[in-house]
């Protein structure tokens, strides 16, 4: 079976282990990945979601970034 290019909300939630409602903050924050809204559907794509996570890698917990940074 060919895999979507594209997550669902809940579909990203179960992959990161976190809740759906945290994925709706980080959107109204400006935090999280890069999203779609396509209707009332939010997509995010899986290129969009690995990006985001390789800009978060950290080695140390003294660099400067975490999560809001």
């Amino acid at each position: 079976m060919v895999q979507s290019p594209y997550l669902l909300q809940t579909q990203l939630s179960e992959l990161l282990k976190i809740s759906a409602r945290t994925l709706e903050r980080w959107r109204v924050e400006g935090v999280g990945p890069t999203y779609i809204k396509a209707g009332r559907r939010v997509l995010y794509r899986r290129e969009d979601v690995e990006i985001w996570l390789s800009g978060h890698a950290r080695q140390s917990t003294s660099e400067v970034g975490g999560r809001r940074g």
